[in-house]
């Protein structure tokens, strides 16, 4: 029992662990009912029994192990965590629980782990139960059999996969036990039940006997499928309904059932084999054998290992051509059969693997159709059909389509046979339009072909196709088909049954036993683009090209129109009878009249009946061969040929106007186009058949007749009006091929009017194709090159116009040519980056075939085994591409032999073929897809090189390859995972990286992406660090294209360890995942469908681009109709609501901070700084690389886009977004700007208008928003911006200096002027005018303060223009040195300096015209209204400053001046804001505001001495007050010229400011200003500094008049209380810097009386330290501080911001509660991080160091512990340095607390130490100990071991010393001893200098107030002390009983010298200072007032104090206070008396 005792009292987790099993047991017990107690899964209480769930079910005792596993089954069903323990459980469960004899525990193992299948982990579960079927004991094989056969009776096959398990059912049929062998019988019942014949082929291997067993029990089991009974957690929907339907009796959906038994392919189940290795050693020699019969054997033998039904991956290329070979070649027909039967079995058994050699093996097999022999044909269908489903009928669709026009009709027949097999395999969505439209076009050409099989066979397809898509998506391809023929393809599709599928549009069900689906075609634009022209060949003209497919669609076809298309030709009789039934008798007879006039007469009775003439009756044939009677078109009268020609445009536009009567005329039209008198009636008449007949067949016929003809008149003019059609109509359809060949023989023209209308007409042309279009004439003469080259710069950047004119018949149809348009880019945008065959110029290149000249000798000297040759057959190679161009995608062997070549030793070699490699990407395009997977796979594996100049030049032809093919093809199949299993880290991280960036761009990949999953998670547990880095970096793209799930799910299979890791990883890559590529754009510009061919008309792009602005209302209409005809209607719809939805989002993401870390990076040059002449790809890939976390991703592929029509689009949604995304554009504001920089060096003009629209209502928007521009942001832009002013466009001008204007409303006039100076440096002549333009502005409209960095350097560069060669220059710098002139008047000769007598004889003159003008525009007393209104200020300035002598009036505002009460020759520098509207305010007499008392306050009394003028502004109208008619903008005005570059102007606002804040009750209209005034003071004080001081013409006495008024300013603003407050933390700042940075000026102490003026800013700081905002300040302060040591600021000014910050903290006692301790800490943490401890200790001084320690010694010293709870506005708080220094000082003054107290109460306090725990004093020795022996704290160990000695006087430190050697000894020693020696000096320091050197004592406090006598008494008792004085009197100061013991007489003489020194020294300089006073009053100051004598703070012959962390405060009092009042005050008095009583008083012994 004692026993037992001891383990009850255990808790339960311990007792689980317990060794005796009762404690097990009773563990267990009570571990059940607490797990059914739990509610909560998540709670902590489960996570102390992870550990322990093995354990329960593995217990060696078989009582115990029954309750554990009850217990484990408990926890698994409720806890969250137990996910984690699956592996460990299972394999326990396995191995130690069903080799029980008890059935129990075997039923509680099996329910534990279906249990943990229910919680998701099935691949772990089905895993260790796998392993158990291993395993030597039959009882655990037999229950892991049972359990599976369990989880897939309960979860279905959909949860339990089947294929491991099948492996293994062969060989436990097998095994010895009858047990095993009938579990497993089980076990395949209960498999077939889910995949029926599935199983078959796999069990086919075992005994007879048991495979006839199952095939009984098999047979008897239900027809119907079975039903998943129980669910996974993440099922819980189905569980409802599954338990609905159980409840409800019903049976569930039969789609789920179907779904379920389709889930395995039998293929899957198979075992590969591997046949290559097995192939007969002699068979590639019997192949080639001449005798059949050994052809035949070897055939046979590879026919045998082939018959597997699933091979194993490899090099199947030998044999594929050798057995292509066969087929092709060989003569013996049954050698041909059993070699086609080889080639099915073959890709049958390899199926997607065999994907790489389709390309090579089906044009051969489609050749070799023209066979008769059904066996031959038969195999060979069968063979081209088992090759089909390994590839895509996109891969297939080159070949396909070169053997439709074959002449032989027996490959015509199976080629369309073969594709109507093909299509059944199809979908509506793996057979889109792109893919489909080539193949209709040339099986509708077959339709109409003479063999009947041929059409037949095209029928079938068709109806095929019809019935897989639905007849309206084939329709439009069927434009040009009679009735009749679509009646039969109708027929053919009702009669085609597609297996498995029902209906058309796509609702299709999978069938039992369905075939694996091909997979969904590449789309690609390539062959749609190549068939359009077939597509839509005209059956009136069959030889021609060119009309577009959908100029006739569908339903929306007509049978007149359909009847005009096929009109047949009249006879001449038939014509006259028709048009005499609608002509006039006499206009019939007149026809052909002798009389010219009556021929005139008669076709103006002919038009007039054509124009009244109805549409229906009009025969458009008869009339026009009417005009063509006798003398017809010979008509030598041009008046009636001009009428006749007019009247044809007419029939064409009114009529029903077909390509028969268009055939009758158009030769007529051509011949007199280029007649002067009748061209343009031709022309009107070719517009309008082009209307009528569609501009590709008109523009077809019209061409090629002119250059039939050998006039040059007619030709130059038929190219010029093609021109102008191509820009009304727009491009669609038109046949370039066709065309290509008549420009050229027009290039090639004598006459020079042809050749340049052929140049111009090739213009146009580049506005639609772009570059690629030179590609057609690199082989012209140079000279002619280069013409054609300069009118494609000159059509660079325009975009195609909109097309006014539309095709009659296609105007029905264009809605649904645009839906077809969209459909195709959509299908483009999927194909995953695009390949470069978007661009449909790529299709019509003339492409050579290099077949012949890849000649098997060519192709054995790339793989000699010398490499010399090797190397020969490559260059031979790299020439034949080289002179080909272009090529078609057969090139034979090639590619196999080059291969070869990409893992040649020699790695020269491997370089050259990858070059090659690059020149056939180029020269093949698109074509090149077919060759991915024979050398773009290679291509991967030289990735893996270990040279890194290879591998970059692999991945170079990879790019190029991918450029071309797109992403899909690369990602599909097992290849590329087969790649990266290789072992390389160079090739890993290299395919990771690239997988990376590409996965990006891609919205959709193929399934097989999966496969790479597992060894992504390999590669981020690799050895390389760089393959771990990459794989880390690829996983959120890859989640991104996967989803997390799936990426999870593939995790859970890894072993524990890994899965934990990359768990982790999944979850941090979640975080940052990217979102996908938005779909392609469809909604547009807004103009919906106004433009309804727009889409049509710019094919110029790829089709993914097209039409993005007219398709959305189309779409949306078209949707809406076909939602009543099924889902083919309704896919269009949904895609383009989700297009919107993708959209919706905001455009820029708000991240807080993250513009001031791309600031922070960019100075510390992690980034490139945005500063380049031309932007170069780093600067791009930056660029994106920042916008893509705060940029829409949609939105950055449109700014990044090539087409530029993107960028207007973006531009245009950004200005609609602007608004109501206001704070996110601010925030992401840089990057826009670095964007628009970029646009500034394009050539095109119509982004560079819509890029200034943008910048106009940005810059107008951030002055709404009051939002100022960072010095970061404006570097970034105005620097390119300034680029553009110099644009030759008028239009771009005017917009650049409009947003210069409005740039200088959010960004200081004055740092704008450096940009614009610097512009005028341009070798742009036009730029330098328009920059020296804008200077003129700026000094006109802000004064000479805007001059920078000094208006006299300035104006001497300006100057320098006045000679420019340039008149635009010179004029614009005459002005603006004009302007100058206006402000500053004859000050202007000094500042420009020496000029020719040229220039200045110019500039006096331009001087002299200026005045004379601006007095002629001052003249008219009162404009009219209208004047007035043409007078309003311009938005531009720049408008204002040309037109200000008319204009503007400056002397205007001087003559208001002057007429008030001075007549001063100076101009007054206002604000242009100012003087806008002092016309209209002239003439508003509504009403009049008197301006508040301030204004009109007289200061004569105050300043009797000088005369101050009264304020100039007061009267600057007399209608002032409408101008400012409230307080606050008087004020406004009033402070704005604080500023002022005129001193005078400057005194006199200051004197009407100060007189306000003087009156206590007018003072409050201040609130508000503050901030406004402090920054126009600072602005003056900088002002002052940097121009006034340098300036030798100044009177001296001006400035220090100046300085005095703004002094007094200041005293008087920081004497109240509530105003000081005000201040910002920023311009108090500023305003600090500005008063620190004039106290070191040694210029003002030479001045006379500036020793007093720096006195004065002495008493001013310190009275601005004492009344600001204490947060605001210390936070100022702590930014001046680090700014100050970041730059190369002089050490006093550092040293004097310490001072200031030592003062602060003085006043912390008194302002702790009402400062904000977050900001400040937040700062300090800033500071910190600027200014690491490291960087501190390396600064000369170690001041800062101490300042800032000492700052938060005393936070920590007031606020305790509490001051952690204050660091919330620290993002990254573990990663600062201020929490762990504050959590130190914390920990150390807790440490201290019960250590220190009072030394009056020593004793006690000893006492109480006394009773501490020797453990407590051990542990703090301790502690004290390891600080000295730490590198780092060494002297803060010293100081604290030395304090605790202090404390503890009796401390044992010997324990601690003993240990240590004698080195370390003495050196604590030595180091006690000096910090007591140095605290005794400090004492002896403070306590001595009572008067201190520079006449101001401690003994006032910081804020000017008398101290308490007990201070006195205290700071008398320390000096009595130090003298040996004894302290026994308590009674006063007074008071003194005890005579002292020794009275030193030198520190008696020397208090007594220095007291009678002070009062001579006080009694002298008081009567100076009332001598300055009366002489300053005198000088027109108003505060200068009391001038004190105390020295300013900066002193450089004394060396300040250092301030310690804790001890120091005294001495930082001491420094700081060096001059805080005023020495009149009579304080100064006080101390005077206090001092002598001290004397006295130590004298008499007190």
């Amino acid at each position: 029992m004692g026993d037992d005792s001891e383990w009850m009292k255990l808790p339960v987790d311990q007792k689980c662990e317990h060794k005796v099993w009762k404690a097990r047991l009773n563990g267990y017990e009570e571990a059940l009912k607490l797990f059914q107690r739990i509610e909560d899964e998540k709670s902590p209480e489960w996570g102390k029994y992870l550990g322990l769930i093995k354990k329960f079910v593995t217990d060696s005792n078989v009582v115990a192990q029954l309750k554990g596993l009850e217990a484990a089954l408990a926890f698994i069903e409720n806890a969250h965590v137990a996910g984690k323990t699956t592996g460990e459980v299972v394999s326990g469960v396995v191995t130690k629980v069903f080799n029980q004899p008890k059935a129990r525990a075997k039923e509680l193992g099996m329910d534990i782990c279906l249990m943990y299948i229910e919680m998701e982990k099935g691949e772990v579960v089905q895993e260790e139960l796998l392993k158990g079927l291993e395993n030597k004991n039959p009882k655990i094989v037999v229950a892991c059999i049972e359990t599976l056969r369990r989880a897939l009776s309960e979860f279905g096959s959909k949860i339990v996969t089947l294929k491991p398990v099948v492996k293994i059912l062969s060989k436990q049929f097998e095994s010895r036990e009858k047990a095993v062998r009938d579990e497993v019988k089980l076990l395949s019942v209960e498999i077939y039940k889910w995949i029926r014949d599935a199983l078959r082929p796999p069990l086919q291997n075992i005994n007879s006997v048991q495979l006839k067993e199952l095939e009984e029990e098999w047979a008897k089991l239900p027809s119907s499928p079975p039903k998943q009974t129980r669910f996974l957690r993440s099922q819980q929907d189905l569980k409802a309904k599954f338990e609905q339907h159980q409840a409800q009796g019903e049976p569930s959906d039969g789609e789920d059932e179907a779904d379920t038994v389709a889930a395995v392919d039998p293929y899957e189940l198979l075992e590969a084999v591997d046949i290559l290795s097995k192939m007969p050693k002699d068979f590639y020699d019997k192949i080639e054998a001449k005798k059949w019969q050994e052809r035949k054997e070897a055939l046979e033998a590879i026919e045998t290992l082939i018959k597997n039904p699933k091979l194993e991956n490899g090099d199947y290329g030998d044999l594929v051509r050798a057995l292509k070979k066969v087929v092709g070649k060989d003569a013996n027909v049954m050698l041909v059969t059993l070699a086609a039967k080889c080639l099915a079995a073959l890709a049958s058994g390899l199926r997607k693997k065999f994907g790489t050699y389709a390309g090579q093996v089906v044009p051969t097999i489609l050749e070799k159709f023209k066979e008769k022999k059904p066996l031959v044909v038969q195999a060979l269908q069968e063979a081209i059909d088992a090759i089909f489903l390994t590839t895509t009928l996109q891969n297939l669709s080159e070949d396909i389509l070169a053997v439709m026009d074959n002449k032989n009709p027996s490959i015509k027949q199976q080629t369309s046979l073969f594709l109507a097999r093909s299509f059944r395999h199809c979908t509506h969505t793996t057979l889109p339009k792109s893919v489909l439209k080539p193949f209709c076009a040339a099986l509708v050409k077959q339709v109409n072909d003479s063999a009947p099989e041929v059409r037949d066979a095209a029928f079938e397809a068709l109806g095929t196709a019809m019935k897989v898509v639905g007849e309206k998506a084939v329709n439009p391809f069927l434009s040009d088909l009679d009735k009749l023929k679509l009646e039969k393809i109708k027929e053919s599709a009702d009669k085609v049954e597609l297996s498995g599928k029902k209906g058309a549009g796509g609702e299709k069900k999978p069938a039992a036993k369905a075939p694996p689906p091909a997979e969904a075609p590449t789309k690609s634009s390539a062959p749609p683009r190549k068939a359009q022209a077939a597509a839509s060949k005209s059956s009136a003209v069959p030889s021609k090209k060119g009309k577009p497919a959908s100029t006739a669609g569908g339903k929306s076809k007509k049978a007149p129109e359909s009847k005009d298309v096929i009109e047949t030709e009249l006879s001449a009789e038939a014509c006259e009878e028709k048009a005499a039934g609608v002509l006039p008798a006499s206009c019939m007879q007149q026809l052909d009249s002798a009389n010219w006039k009556e021929r005139l007469a008669c076709m103006e009775e002919f038009q007039r009946a054509v124009e009244t003439m109805d549409k229906a009756d009009m025969p458009c044939q008869a009339l026009v061969r009417m005009l063509a009677k006798k003398p017809g078109w010979k008509e030598t009268n041009f008046q009636v040929m001009q009428m006749k020609l007019h009247i044809v445009a007419l029939i064409a536009q009114r009529g029903q106007f077909s390509k028969t009567s268009a055939s009758v005329v158009l030769d007529a039209l051509v011949d007199k186009v280029g007649d002067v008198k009748c061209g343009g009636n031709a022309k009107e008449g070719l517009t309008a058949i082009g209307v009528a007949c569609s501009l590709p067949w008109t523009a077809e016929q019209v061409v090629s007749m002119a250059f039939a003809q050998k006039n040059p008149k007619n030709q130059a003019e038929t190219l010029n009006w093609l021109a102008n059609a191509m820009k009304e109509f727009g491009f669609a359809g038109i046949n370039v091929k066709g065309f290509i060949n008549n420009v050229k023989t027009a290039l090639g023209a004598t006459n020079p009017a042809v050749r340049t209308a052929a140049i111009t007409l090739l213009g146009v042309m580049y506005l639609y194709m772009g570059a690629p279009l030179r590609m057609f004439f690199e082989d012209e003469k140079p000279a002619l090159l280069s013409q054609i080259d300069v009118q494609f710069e000159k059509m660079q950047g325009e975009s195609p116009p909109a097309p006014i004119r539309f095709t009659k018949k296609s105007a029905s149809a264009s809605a649904s040519a645009e839906e077809e348009e969209g459909d195709e880019a959509e299908e483009q945008e999927e194909d995953g980056g695009g390949g470069g065959g978007g661009m449909d110029i790529m299709d019509l290149l003339p492409r050579t075939d290099i077949c012949d000249k890849i000649t098997s000798d060519l192709v054995s000297k790339i793989g000699d085994k010398n490499w010399k040759i090797r190397k020969e057959g490559l260059d031979e190679t790299a020439a034949i591409i080289s002179e080909a161009k272009f090529i078609t995608t057969n090139i034979g062997d090639l590619p196999l032999a080059l291969k070869a070549r990409l893992s040649d030793s020699n790695k020269i070699l491997v370089q050259q073929t990858l070059t090659i490699l690059q020149q056939l990407a180029a020269a093949m395009g698109p074509g090149l897809k077919q060759h991915i997977k024979t050398l773009g796979m290679p291509i991967i594996t030289v990735l893996g090189d270990s040279k890194v100049n290879v591998r970059a030049a692999a991945m170079s032809t990879l790019q190029a390859w991918v450029e071309q093919t797109g992403m899909k093809e690369w990602l599909e199949g097992e290849d590329l995972s087969e790649e990266l299993k290789r072992e390389n880290p160079f090739l890993r991280q290299e395919v990771l990286g690239w997988l990376a960036e590409k996965l990006l761009t891609l919205r959709t990949v193929p399934a097989d992406l999966m496969l790479c999953v597992p060894l992504l998670y390999a590669c981020l547990e690799d050895r390389n660090g760089d393959v771990r880095k990459k794989a880390q970096d690829a996983l959120p793209t890859f989640m991104m294209q996967l989803g997390h799930d799936k990426m999870d799910k593939a995790a859970g299979k890894l072993k524990a360890a890994s899965r934990d890791l990359v768990v982790a990883m999944l979850e941090k890559a979640r975080a940052v995942m990217p979102a996908k590529p938005a779909a392609p754009a469809k909604a547009g510009g807004g103009k919906g469908s106004a433009e309804p061919s727009r889409a049509a008309s710019a094919s110029r792009q790829p089709a993914g681009e097209d039409s993005v602005d007219s398709k959305p209302e189309v779409k949306k209409i078209r949707g809406g109709a076909a939602t009543k005809k099924g889902t083919a209607g309704k896919k269009p719809a949904a895609k383009t609501q989700k297009d919107e939805e993708d959209k919706s989002g905001p455009i820029f993401v708000l991240i807080p901070n993250a513009k001031e870390q791309r600031i922070k990076e960019e100075k510390q040059l992690k980034i490139l700084k945005w500063n380049f002449n031309t932007p170069r790809d780093e600067y791009l890939d930056q660029l994106k690389t920042q916008m893509s976390t705060c940029f829409a991703k949609w939105l950055q592929d449109e700014l990044f886009h090539f087409d530029f029509q993107r960028h207007v689009k973006a531009i245009g949604v950004m200005i609609e977004r602007m608004e109501n995304e206001s704070d996110a554009t601010i925030s992401c504001l840089d990057l826009i700007l670095k964007w628009f920089t970029l646009r500034f060096f394009d050539t095109n003009t119509t982004v560079l208008m819509k890029v200034l629209e943008y910048l106009k209502l940005l810059f107008a928007m951030l002055n709404r928003e009051d939002y100022h521009l960072t010095e970061y942001e404006a570097n970034s832009f105005v620097p390119y911006l300034i680029l553009k002013v110099g644009e030759p466009k008028d239009g771009v001008r005017k917009d650049v200096r409009a947003i210069l204007a409005m740039l200088c409303k959010v960004y200081p006039a004055s740092k704008v002027f450096p940009f614009l100076m610097e512009g005028t440096k341009s070798k742009n002549s036009k730029q330098r005018a328009e920059c020296l333009e804008e200077l003129g502005c700026l000094i006109e409209g802000y004064g000479m303060n805007v001059c920078q960095p000094t208006p006299a350097k300035s104006l001497k560069e300006i100057a320098v223009h006045i000679g420019d060669r340039d008149t635009s220059v010179r004029n614009a710098a005459l002005n603006t040195v004009v302007a100058v002139y206006n402000v500053s008047g004859d000050q202007v000769y000094k500042l420009i300096g020496n000029l020719s007598e040229k220039d200045m004889s110019m500039l006096e003159e331009r001087i002299k015209r200026s005045a004379k003008k601006a007095a002629a525009a001052a003249a008219p007393a009162k404009p009219s209204a209208a004047e007035r209104t043409q007078r309003e200020p311009p938005a531009n300035p720049n408008a204002t400053f040309r037109r200000k002598p008319a204009q503007e009036d400056p002397n205007k505002l001087n003559q208001a001046r002057q007429n008030a009460q001075h007549s001063e020759s100076s101009h007054p520098s206002i604000p242009k804001e100012f003087q806008l509207d002092l016309d209209m305010i002239e003439m508003d007499q509504s009403r009049v505001c008197e301006l508040p008392d301030l204004v009109q306050h007289k200061l004569d009394g105050l300043l009797e001495p000088i005369k101050i003028p009264e304020p100039k502004m007061r009267s600057v109208s007399p209608h002032y007050d409408d101008l400012h008619n409230s307080t606050a903008s008087t004020i406004n005005f009033v402070i704005s010229q604080v500023a002022s570059g005129d001193i005078n102007n400057s005194i006199q606002a200051l004197a009407q400011i100060d007189e306000v804040l003087r009156q206590q009750d007018k003072a409050e209209v201040m609130s508000g200003h503050i901030d406004q005034f402090l920054i126009a003071t600072f602005m003056q004080l900088r002002l002052i500094y940097s121009t006034h001081m340098a300036d030798d013409r100044l009177d001296k006495r001006d400035i220090i008049k100046l300085y005095s008024c703004i002094i007094g300013n200041m005293l008087s603003l920081f004497s109240i209380e509530s105003l000081a407050r005000e201040a910002s933390m920023g311009v108090l700042k500023d305003l600090m810097h500005g008063l620190i940075t004039m106290m070191l000026d040694a210029r003002v102490e030479d001045i006379m009386d500036g020793q007093q003026v720096i006195r004065s800013v002495n008493l001013m700081v310190t009275r601005v330290l004492e009344k600001s905002d204490q947060t605001n300040m210390i936070s100022a302060l702590l930014v001046l501080l680090q700014d100050s040591l970041a730059t190369t600021t002089p050490p006093m000014f550092s040293d004097l911001v310490m001072k200031c910050l030592w003062r602060m903290i003085r006043f912390l006692p008194e302002s702790i509660n009402t400062i904000n301790l977050d900001r400040i800490l937040l700062d300090v943490h800033l500071f910190m991080k600027a200014f690491p401890k490291e960087k501190l200790k390396q600064l000369k001084s170690d001041v800062p160091h101490r300042t800032l320690k000492t700052l938060l010694h005393t936070l920590c010293k007031l606020t305790g512990s509490k001051i952690l709870d204050h660091l919330s506005m620290i993002e990254n708080r573990n990663e600062s340095e201020l929490e762990a220094h504050l959590r130190r000082v914390v920990k150390h003054s807790g440490n201290m607390c019960g250590q220190k107290s009072d030394r009056g109460n020593e004793k006690s306090g000893l006492r109480t130490e006394d009773r501490m725990s020797k453990g407590n004093v051990s542990d703090i020795l301790s502690e004290i100990f390891k600080k000295i022996g730490s590198k780092e704290n060494t002297k803060e160990g010293l100081t604290e071991l030395y304090e605790y000695k202090q404390n503890y006087s009796d401390a044992d430190l010997e324990p601690f010393l003993k240990n240590t050697s004698q080195f370390f000894q003495s050196y604590v020693e030595r180091g006690l001893r000096m910090i007591e020696s140095e605290r005794e000096g400090k004492a002896r320091i403070q306590t001595s200098t009572v008067i201190p050197q520079h006449g101001v004592d401690f003994s006032v406090s910081s804020n000017c107030e008398e101290l308490k006598p007990a201070v006195y008494y205290e700071r008398l008792k320390i000096l009595r002390q130090r003298q040996g004085l004894e302290n026994t009197s308590r009674q006063g100061v007074g008071g003194g009983e005890d005579e002292p013991q020794q009275r030193p007489p030198h520190l008696l003489l020397a208090v007594l010298q220095a007291g009678r020194g002070l009062l001579h020294r006080h009694a002298a300089q008081q009567a100076v200072a009332a001598q300055r006073v009366q002489r300053a009053v005198s000088a027109g100051t108003q505060r200068t007032l009391q001038l004190p004598h105390t020295p300013p703070l900066r002193l450089p012959r004394r060396q300040p104090g250092r301030p310690e962390e804790a001890s120091g405060e005294d001495q930082e009092q001491e420094a700081v206070s060096g001059s805080t009042c005023s020495p009149f005050s009579s304080r100064k008095y006080k101390i005077l008396l206090f001092t002598l009583f001290c004397v006295f008083y130590l004298c008499s012994g007190g």
